[in-house]
């Protein structure tokens, strides 16, 4: 166990994955091989969905997202049909680690830990995350800690602007530069701000996958041998790699040491425009067909005709119109059961563009929550086990899609991040079966503060 004063700081990489950490990549990443050969180590199961919000919410709460009633960036504000409101900071009503230690008055550092904005107040300082719209807004707790990071880092990155785009060089050192100015940042609070509990979150890894995967992935259906980006992702996780160690050279030594990820990567094959799919099963009806693609918009939908329609993204999450819940609700209760089944099983069966089985997994959130707060989606999907994404728009003449519609994307989520924590009394060794909803207990227990019954995971020991 740790010593008298013990401190815990975890350096989120979003999106690292395990094949690249622990494998490809690894002879290349000294500072994360010598943390992992000297504590414990393995890959960590992200929750349903596996996406940055509300994964890092249910990391630091240890409670799920039907639990946190967080599904996604996007969410249903009630059971109308005037679209989904953007998750944010004020929606994590649980507490997180954070709030467990200031009852024990104990001092954290956040930075850039989703969902941060709007930046409620912590016992510390919190630099918000990358949903902030921009420095221009009240972004920090304090407030007044925006002129400390002017002054220590110049013209701080929220976000890589516009990453789903062609301009690829753009792109890289945009990248490049956030994270240096946000490890920069983290560095001078750890030598400047009194704390226990430390954590930031880089997103430039997960900006990355998204760019630049199929230039280095082999198997990826676009990859084309020889591309000058071929080395892009590579040297960016050095990059994280050599920050990783100068952080760690500055930590006190009694200092337990985790650095985590809220899911993983992996090739992105293509897109399933679920709407045209729902639509073709007789579960949508439109006023009128689009002539060319069109984003979903439910002023499209005739409704009192209308079982069910859909969200794009990396999963797909579907929505059922159900007479008595929805304001033009077609499905009768009785039948609801019976109706999302159906729904469910042919979504499994759904092949692939060539016929070949997709292995598309379904699940219903009343299985895999032990909560469904707020308003759940009906069904949520990942299309080939997260190998392809969802398309929410209409009129693109094919189930089946190749052009990502919010932009070029090379990058699906995977199910799997990684975890590695090193300090006073860990067993160096790889572990199993580890959760994303053990690490905010995890942080708890090093510190040696009683995990709240409220919590959900188990320390990892």
């Amino acid at each position: 166990m740790p010593g008298t004063n013990p401190r815990v700081v975890i350096i989120g990489l979003d999106c690292a994955a395990p094949e690249l950490v622990f494998d490809r990549f690894a002879p290349h990443l000294p500072n994360l091989n010598a943390l992992r050969q000297r504590g414990a180590w393995g890959p960590l199961q992200s929750v349903v969905p596996a996406i940055t919000v509300p994964a890092w919410a249910c990391a630091m709460t240890s409670r799920d997202p039907g639990q946190l009633g967080i599904y996604g960036f996007r969410n249903r504000k009630d059971h109308s049909y005037d679209g989904l409101a953007m998750a944010n900071a004020n929606l994590v009503r649980e507490d997180a680690v954070w709030d467990v230690l200031g009852r024990e008055g104990r001092n954290v550092i956040l930075v850039g830990v989703p969902p941060s904005y709007p930046p409620r107040p912590v016992p510390g300082v919190r630099v918000g995350c990358f949903l902030t719209p921009s420095t221009k807004s009240e972004y920090t707790y304090p407030p007044e800690l925006k002129a400390e990071i002017e002054a220590t880092v110049g013209d701080y990155k929220i976000d890589v602007e516009d990453f789903r785009s062609e301009d690829k060089q753009r792109i890289l050192d945009g990248a490049h530069d956030m994270a240096h100015k946000r490890f920069a940042l983290f560095r001078h609070f750890l030598n400047s701000k009194p704390w226990d509990f430390a954590m930031m979150v880089e997103i430039g890894v997960d900006r990355v996958h998204h760019g630049f995967w199929k230039y280095f992935d082999e198997t990826h259906p676009k990859h084309e041998p020889g591309n000058p980006f071929e080395r892009a992702v590579l040297d960016y996780y050095i990059a994280m790699d050599e920050e990783v160690g100068r952080t760690l050279a500055e930590l006190p030594q009694d200092t337990t040491v985790i650095i985590m990820s809220d899911h993983g990567a992996k090739r992105m094959i293509g897109g399933v425009c679920v709407n045209e799919w729902l639509q073709r099963e007789g579960y949508l009806t439109l006023k009128e067909q689009p002539a060319a693609a069109t984003p979903f918009s439910v002023d499209l939908v005739d409704w009192p005709r209308t079982k069910a329609w859909s969200d794009g993204g990396y999963y797909a999450r579907v929505f059922m119109n159900v007479r008595g819940r929805e304001p033009a609700g077609v499905i009768d209760p009785a039948d609801y059961d019976r109706e999302r089944d159906a729904i469910a099983a042919k979504l499994t069966a759904l092949p692939d563009h060539e016929g070949k089985p997709m292995g598309t997994k379904v699940f219903k959130p009343e299985q895999i929550y032990r909560a469904t707060n707020n308003v759940a989606p009906d069904l949520i999907v990942y299309f080939g086990d997260l190998n392809w994404r969802s398309v929410g728009s209409l009129g693109t003449g094919d189930i089946y899609t190749f052009e990502n519609d919010t932009g070029p994307d090379d990058a699906n989520h995977a199910e799997y991040g990684i975890f590695i924590m090193a300090g006073a009394g860990v067993a160096a060794g790889e572990r199993a079966g580890l959760r994303i909803t053990d690490v905010g207990p995890t942080a708890l227990h090093r510190l040696g503060v009683g995990v709240p019954p409220e919590m959900i995971g188990t320390p990892i020991t």
